[in-house]
Order: C-alpha cells, then structure tokens, then sequence
C-alpha cells in the first residue's frame, strides 16, 4: 500500500472515534448541566451530535491529525459547551457531575467499543466480512482514543474536568483559593507537557486501563 495511502488509512481510523469521543465528550458536559438545572447548551444549541456545532479547528482537526502524523497519542478538544454553574442546583454537587460527566462517558464509550471488538472478533459471519480488519481497528482506536481523553481530562489541574471535580469537592475556603489558579492553568499544563511530566504521570494509567478492556 502505497504511503500516502497507510496515512489516509491511519488517519480514517483514528479520527472518526477521536472527533465522535470528544463531541461526546462536550454534549454530556451539557447534559447533566441540564439536569442540574443549567439549559445554558440546551438554548445554545450544543446538545447534538452534528460536529458542526462542536468542532474546533485546532482542538478537533489539526492537533489530532498532526499527533497522528508524528505517530505520536492522541487527543484534542472541541469548543467548551457553555455552562452556567451559577444555575446549577445544588451547586457543587452540580459542578463535580458536571465536571465528571465528560471523562465518565469516554471511560463508557471505551468499554462499549472493547465489548464491539470482541463480539466482532468472535462472530465468525461477522469476522469474515470485508470491512472487519478495518472496524476492528478502529474500534482498538476508540478504546485508546477515549482512555486517553479520560485519564488526561481527569488531571487535577484547572480548567480541566478534573480540577473542577477537585474544586467542588473542596471545602469552600480552599476551594475559592484553588479556583484563582484556574487561570494559569493553560500556562502550567503546557510547562508540565513541555517539560515531559505529564507523560510519565498518566500513560503508565493509560496502558494499564486500555490493557484490561481489551
């Protein structure tokens, strides 16, 4: 297969399951917002599947293409579906489900595509179809694409999912300290990935969760 068409190949697989997991990703964020009271997304029209309405340039196309390229994890971000945690009741309970509800639906959708890859696998009828290998493999990809979303959502860092857990969990005094970092937080994330700490920290969970689902 000639090299620009492995690319293509490649690309295919793990872009459709990065950009259909990180649009997930977002509508659920949205979701339980609604459900805490908050239809900020709901009235902004970002409580849908259609990548049109969540798709970031560089976030959704460009930085998971070009991790691709490089052979290298990957990941990316679309637009931040608004949320009005103000709204939200109760309101730290509401920001931790908030929070939560992105990298909880990756974990999901990453056991539901292992259990597809098995039952794919496995159904001899199935297997045997033309396009098998080639949902097999994307398939594998979702489950790395979605963990890896998971776990480095889930970092305790401002204005990641997972910071926001951690500010609502917080007692308040703290809380409202810990939340003044938030804008910083791009800064320091880009300075721990520049300095190559975060790699060490989360792909040994990465492999480890990935490992058990498939």
């Amino acid at each position: 297969m000639p090299d620009n068409s492995r690319f293509i190949a490649t690309l295919l697989t793990w872009a459709v399951p990065t950009i259909f997991a990180i649009i997930v990703h977002e509508v659920m964020h949205g979701v339980t917002a609604r459900a805490f009271g908050d239809d900020t997304a709901a009235r902004a029209g970002r409580l849908t599947l259609n990548p049109i309405s969540h798709i970031d340039p560089v976030g959704t196309i460009l930085l998971p293409g070009l991790l691709i390229f490089l052979g290298l994890p990957v990941f990316g971000y679309a637009k931040p579906v608004p949320v009005n945690f103000g709204r939200l009741n109760p309101l730290r309970a509401g920001m931790v489900a908030v929070a939560a509800a992105g990298p909880l639906t990756n974990f999901a959708l990453a056991a539901a595509s292992a259990f597809a890859l098995r039952w794919l696998i496995h159904s001899p009828d199935v297997a045997a179809m033309e396009l098998a290998p080639a949902a097999a493999g994307m398939l594998e990809a979702s489950v790395w694409v979605n963990v890896m979303l998971a776990v480095f959502n889930l970092l305790p860092l401002l204005p990641l999912d997972g910071g926001r857990v951690v500010a609502g969990l917080l007692p308040r005094p703290l809380a409202w300290r810990y939340s003044k970092l938030e804008r910083y937080g791009f800064i320091i994330l880009f300075l721990l990935l520049y300095m190559g700490w975060v790699g060490p920290l989360i792909y040994p969970v990465i492999r480890t969760i990935a490992g058990i689902l498939l």
